[in-house]
């Protein structure tokens, strides 16, 4: 994937991160959903949030009704999935930025295809922490959503291990990652 592709793909992304985050504790979100009775999780969609839980992600999937409920389940799960992805490689990128900015490295193009594949890396691996924390059936008409979760935490952990980075990306998303996952959030509201 070339610098423009990439760079419109994350543009994209970080606006459709913009318009459905939303930070700590329990904030009303502006739902375009608009399922009566839904868990407010439905309709609040994918987040960003810092709360007394903890830094996490949050995607919403849904899924159709199937005549097979496993692969119904199982469809809603891997969108959930996907949404946490989105999210989490949006917010990967603006620790690259950070870190690009903060390094002198944002001019060399090598560079930045070198840490666009790292996160990339970082993000699958970080993929086998995404837990399935909910499901809901719409009673009117058979859908399933799934909320999916992912604790920063997690992917501090991953991070520490991943030798997919290089080292003062690492370092950097280590010692500010939580700062900028804040910062993220704010922005995002």
């Amino acid at each position: 994937m070339n610098n423009q592709k990439l760079l419109s793909l994350v543009s994209a992304m970080f606006l459709v991160v913009m318009l459905g985050a939303c930070a700590s504790g329990k904030t009303e979100v502006e739902s375009d959903m608009g399922i009566d009775d839904a868990p407010d999780w439905v309709n609040e969609g994918y987040q960003a949030l810092d709360n007394r839980e903890g830094r996490m992600i949050h995607g919403v999937g849904s899924a159709p009704k199937m005549t097979d409920m496993a692969l119904q389940r199982s469809t809603a799960d891997d969108r959930a999935r996907a949404e946490v992805a989105r999210v989490l490689s949006t917010f990967m990128d603006v620790v690259a930025n950070d870190y690009l900015a903060t390094s002198g490295y944002g001019d060399n193009t090598m560079d930045e295809q070198s840490i666009s594949r790292q996160i990339e890396a970082v993000t699958r691996l970080n993929m086998s922490g995404v837990e399935i924390i909910a499901r809901w059936r719409n009673p009117e008409n058979g859908a399933i959503y799934s909320l999916a979760e992912l604790d920063l935490n997690r992917v501090e952990q991953i991070t520490k291990k991943a030798n997919v980075m290089n080292e003062g990306l690492q370092q950097h998303f280590l010692t500010k990652g939580e700062t900028l996952f804040d910062e993220f959030v704010e922005e995002n509201r």
